[in-house]
């Protein structure tokens, strides 16, 4: 009796039939396609919703940043889109509200060379923002449904991804995030300036470039600024590591004036605002690269270094930048 009523309610004539529910606010329907499993599983497919979100090199450091308390789950893969699996995983009902997922696709290459990712399709989970070896946790099981909800289910159950009530702490949305906070090597800029320069102890190691750092050099920097961290770990220093794009800042060029690019200068924003810069020789034989940067941090650390005063004691205005803000939501 129910059956019938459920047939009538349905307008379901004949046998077998097929009814596909998809997620509200979508109405079910009546499948009138072939009745075969490829056909209609596909059909299917189409209908489970990807709260996943497509990783590039541009949005990357505000995933990272954004609502930092969930742990991320990124799949690299060769193929162009989400998996139907990884999109079941991303909108299942706990997972959506606790735990993030990104979907790389092998052909981002700074994304994957930037996780060390040499085989496809890798998966792993990611907590905190930089990216250290001890904050990752690769799968290594089947990759399945049932096997993969359950490692997930491991991070997401711990209360990693709930949002912090009653300590002052709060999710940052999009516009909020700070993704120089995650960066090996950030950006100076504006808006970054106070948290990783001028804020805090430390001098800044300040790379000049005439536009964007390519990837092989924030390598180099990363590198440089692990090796001398190492060396000033029990000397009381504090050297801390970043890019300019002086294209666009062309204030900060003008009072470093470097006598070629790629640059460099150390800043000491504390007390006198002072700053040195690298030497490129009478005859530029000294470049911008890993061995002129290493020359100019022993000059300074071994105290030969002549620091500059900034006129006025004022630095420069910084570049007004497009903040982008709707851009960023449909990025994301």
């Amino acid at each position: 009796m129910i059956g019938q009523f459920f047939c009538e309610k349905n307008n379901v004539k004949t046998t077998p039939s097929v009814m596909i529910y998809p997620t509200n606010p979508i109405p079910a329907y009546l499948w009138e396609g072939k009745m075969e499993t490829k056909a209609i599983a596909g059909r299917v497919a189409k209908s489970i919703p990807d709260s996943s979100t497509k990783i590039t090199k541009e949005n990357i450091d505000t995933f990272l940043a954004t609502e930092p308390t969930k742990p991320k789950i990124f799949l690299f893969s060769n193929k162009k889109a989400p998996p139907t699996l990884f999109k079941a995983l991303s909108s299942e009902t706990v997972f959506r509200r606790t735990v993030k997922f990104g979907f790389v696709s092998e052909s981002e290459a700074d994304v994957v060379n930037r996780f060390k990712i040499k085989k496809f399709p890798t998966i792993l989970k990611q907590q905190g923002g930089k990216l250290e070896l001890k904050d990752k946790d690769f799968y290594k099981g089947d990759i399945s449904f049932g096997s993969l909800k359950e490692w997930i289910n491991l991070f997401s159950e711990s209360g990693m991804g709930d949002k912090l009530q009653g300590s002052g702490a709060q999710e940052e949305s999009i516009e909020e995030a700070k993704p120089w906070l995650v960066q090996e090597v950030p950006e100076l800029t504006g808006k970054s300036s106070n948290d990783i320069c001028f804020k805090g102890e430390g001098l800044c190691v300040i790379y000049l470039k005439d536009g964007e750092v390519s990837s092989a050099e924030t390598e180099m920097l990363t590198s440089l600024s692990k090796k001398f961290t190492s060396q000033l770990s029990d000397r009381g220093a504090k050297m801390k590591w970043m890019w300019m794009n002086l294209q666009t800042e062309t204030s900060f060029k003008e009072l470093f004036e470097p006598e070629q690019m790629p640059s460099a200068v150390v800043f000491n924003p504390h007390k006198r605002l002072r700053f040195t810069k690298l030497d490129h020789g009478e005859d530029g034989e000294i470049k911008g690269d890993e061995q002129g940067l290493s020359k100019l941090m022993d000059k300074v650390l071994g105290g030969d270094a002549r620091f500059k005063m900034v006129p006025g004691q004022k630095l420069p205005s910084f570049a007004t930048r497009d903040t982008g803000k709707g851009k960023g939501k449909s990025e994301l």
